[in-house]
């Protein structure tokens, strides 16, 4: 069997296993790693360092000869099998270390030697197939290839995922591979035999391929690779914490391969050129705030990210070596790969404290865009080359200072001008296409100008921090009597400059925190010991009372400064400047307290409305409820625009025999006005007397609860409601509903 389709099944499925594993072993990393979003984004960088590691490792074997690279390879399939079924290294991650450096160590002890097998398989498979005798175009394998990478892809969160425990996922994996296996050995004797070494030695001598070469196809991969993971940032930091969205920008960046790569070129270069258009009107809108259209926004950045990765690899296809040095074109994309990842996951985060990694990649696309002319009118035999150039560099030139003062000068009393310079910019940027550095230039002045500048000098001020963990920003309104903190699109925290004590936002006295704090003396006695895990602007602390010990657990130090050692938020100053604050995952921090150390515990660590699944499962109530006293109550918040956890708490209530209430509060107009926000907080407790001092409820044994006061029942649970470290997945409790309203 030697067929075109042998091949292209053997990359389909290799490639499906590639992405495949990538979310399955950072799901089972959530429990020793945390939940941080920068996680994936680490993660992301490991597999791109593992895929070049495979590619270069294809590129030096397809120099041998064909019955050496099959015996090797399939060697190498062997060996990496021990690693078989994935499950993570053992060692133990000390509360001290970076997750910069943790994260990919661990990955790589994991499953780096499967990931590196299996990466290799692709580019020497499209080697393979030409030394087995078959015609056509290897390159255009690729494509299915990428095919392949998008279906493991979208199958883990929809199908995988959802119906199979973490175990059971893992011996999935493990029978495909060994079906990849006998797939490599199939394609391995295709070539096993006199006729494919005679191949190799015909081989038509071609040109050396030159550095600049090179650099050219590393400069056309990373800037892809890079606007996929900025793309992603962008989104959840300026748009919209969907659930789920981080599936988007890399399903598009993988169906781009598959375009740019395919025979037919027709769609290939339709979006090729109509590039330099689609990036002038979505570049200019990436500062945009949306506000109820954020599916708009979401359109624009998705369709920009699709259309500029499917023009730059359709310029790598075009400049594509001859198949002979196949692998080594690979090679250099995949470095381009990693260098694009290591800029967003590691430099990015170092360098800025917004995404401007964003709009930086944009313009460097603006600058490898290949350079077709939206329309021409004979400027260049008019002027003359280098007239042209002059005219277009002035007219760039121009158009930048107009986008300057626009963004500088002018404010929304002045946007029906505002929007004719921002028109003036855009015609700017579609007559000196086909220019780069005078395309780049009008790109910046239309993004300075919608937007821009007003970024730019908050970043410059001191209202824009930046983490590991996220993007926040210290708003504060014109009349500063608010200031307010913004955590990506999320409001995580607020006070009244003239209050400073006052809890407000989420936390206000009606809410069900609020509730429990200011009864936890009457509760539990003077001495009462409360814990919270998300520290936010530290709104809680002022509801301490004199006698009382508390304790903020923090996965973010950043997050702390903001809260007492910068003293932006001033409610642990003046409430509880001596709370003892324990900085890491809360799960490994909360596990090294003494048992029954807590009367009171809340958990608000939700990072915009991303769900950290491992703080939510059976094994993390476990660790709350040895931290609790036997009579402690538990505080879960679960506000949140799209997802409702209610079912899965009250499925952990059930299994775990917690009494449990839920708290909706929803504060009167004039409360909201004063900075209340609407809240739902879950009370639950081993001890259903204690719960019922709480929210007055009345049970009569049989067993039903009546709550009063707006509190009520958790909704029934189903048998798979309940999450654990083995098995959990959000997917059923998104409401699509609220997203596409």
């Amino acid at each position: 069997m030697r067929g075109r389709a042998l091949f292209v099944l053997t990359i389909l499925t290799g490639s499906f296993l590639l992405f495949l594993v990538q979310p399955m072993v950072a799901r089972m990393a959530l429990p020793r790693l945390g939940g941080a979003p920068a996680v994936w984004n680490s993660a992301m960088l490991v597999y791109q360092a593992l895929l070049l590691a495979g590619y270069a490792y294809a590129h030096r074997l397809s120099r041998e000869a064909p019955k050496r690279q099959a015996g090797v390879h399939l060697a190498v399939l062997i060996a990496a099998a021990l690693w078989l079924p994935i499950s993570l290294a053992s060692f133990a991650i000390p509360a001290d270390g970076s997750p910069i450096f943790w994260v990919p160590w661990l990955l790589l002890a994991s499953i780096g030697p499967l990931f590196f097998a299996v990466a290799a398989q692709a580019p020497l498979m499209q080697r393979w197939f030409g030394l087995a005798g078959n015609r056509g175009e290897p390159y255009a394998l690729y494509a299915a290839s990428n095919l392949g990478s998008f279906g493991g892809l979208i199958a883990y969160p929809l199908l995988v995922e959802p119906n199979m425990p973490i175990k059971a996922q893992t011996w999935l994996w493990s029978g495909l591979y060994a079906l990849l296996f006998l797939l490599v050995l199939i394609c391995a004797r295709a070539i096993w035999n006199d006729r494919s070494n005679a191949a190799v030695r015909t081989e038509i001598k071609t040109e050396p391929i030159t550095w600049k070469q090179r650099l050219y196809w590393v400069a056309l991969a990373a800037v892809p690779s890079g606007l996929m993971l900025s793309t992603t940032s962008h989104l959840t930091t300026d748009l919209m914490a969907m659930p789920l969205i981080w599936v988007i920008p890399l399903g598009l960046y993988l169906l781009s391969f598959t375009v740019a790569f395919a025979d037919n070129r027709l769609l290939a270069d339709i979006l090729s050129r109509s590039a330099a258009f689609v990036l002038l009107l979505g570049g200019a809108s990436i500062f945009m705030l949306w506000g109820t259209a954020v599916f708009t926004g979401l359109g624009v950045s998705v369709t920009l990210l699709f259309v500029l990765a499917v023009a730059l690899h359709a310029e790598m296809y075009r400049t594509r070596p001859d198949a002979s040095q196949l692998t080594e074109f690979y090679l250099m994309m995949s470095v381009g790969g990693v260098i694009g990842g290591f800029f967003c996951a590691i430099v990015a985060p170092l360098l800025f404290n917004w995404t401007w990694e964003h709009p930086i990649l944009l313009l460097a696309a603006a600058l490898l865009l290949p350079q077709l002319r939206l329309f021409s009118l004979g400027e260049e035999e008019t002027f003359g080359k280098f007239g042209w150039t002059l005219a277009t560099t002035l007219i760039a030139i121009v158009a930048l200072g107009i986008g300057i003062y626009v963004g500088k000068e002018l404010g929304l009393e002045s946007q029906r001008i505002k929007t004719a310079l921002i028109a003036v910019i855009l015609i700017a940027g579609v007559v000196v296409s086909g220019r780069r550095v005078a395309l780049s230039v009008v790109l910046a002045g239309a993004m300075l100008a919608n937007g821009g500048w007003n970024n730019l000098t908050l970043s410059l001020s001191d209202t824009r921090m930046r983490s590991y963990f996220g993007t926040y920003t210290i708003n504060q309104s014109s009349d500063a009597s608010v200031r307010w903190l913004s955590h990506g699109t999320t409001m995580h925290g607020m006070q009244l400059l003239d209050q400073p004590t006052l809890p407000i936002s989420y936390y206000g006295e009606s809410s069900g925190v609020g509730i429990a704090s200011r009864r936890a003396e009457e509760l539990f006695g003077p001495g009462a010991a409360i814990g919270v895990v998300g520290l936010g602007t530290g709104t809680l602390a002022c509801y301490k009372k004199p006698g009382q010990e508390w304790h903020f657990f923090e996965i973010d130090p950043l997050m702390v400064e903001i809260a007492r050692d910068r003293k932006i938020f001033s409610f642990l100053e003046k409430c509880a400047p001596d709370t003892k604050m324990h900085v890491g995952d809360a799960r490994l921090t909360l596990s090294e307290q003494p048992k029954g150390s807590f009367d009171l515990l809340a958990i608000d660590a939700f990072s915009s409305d991303s769900i950290p699944l491992h703080l939510l499962t059976k094994e993390a109530f476990a660790v709350y409820r040895r931290a609790l006293k036997p009579n402690g109550i538990l505080l879960v918040h679960i506000s949140n625009r799209y997802i409702d956890l209610n079912p899965v708490i009250a499925a952990e209530a059930a299994a775990g025999k917690w009494a449990a209430a839920l708290r909706f509060d929803s504060p009167p107009v004039g409360a909201v006005n004063q900075g209340m926000r609407p809240s739902q907080w879950i009370a639950m407790s081993p001890d259903p007397g204690k719960l019922a001092q709480l929210t007055g409820m009345v049970y009569d044994k049989r067993p039903a609860f009546f709550y009063p006061d707006r509190w009520i029942k958790l909704k029934p649970p189903r048998p798979d409601d309940r999450w654990t470290d083995d098995y959990a997945s959000v997917l059923p409790y998104v409401s699509f509903w609220k997203i596409i309203r």
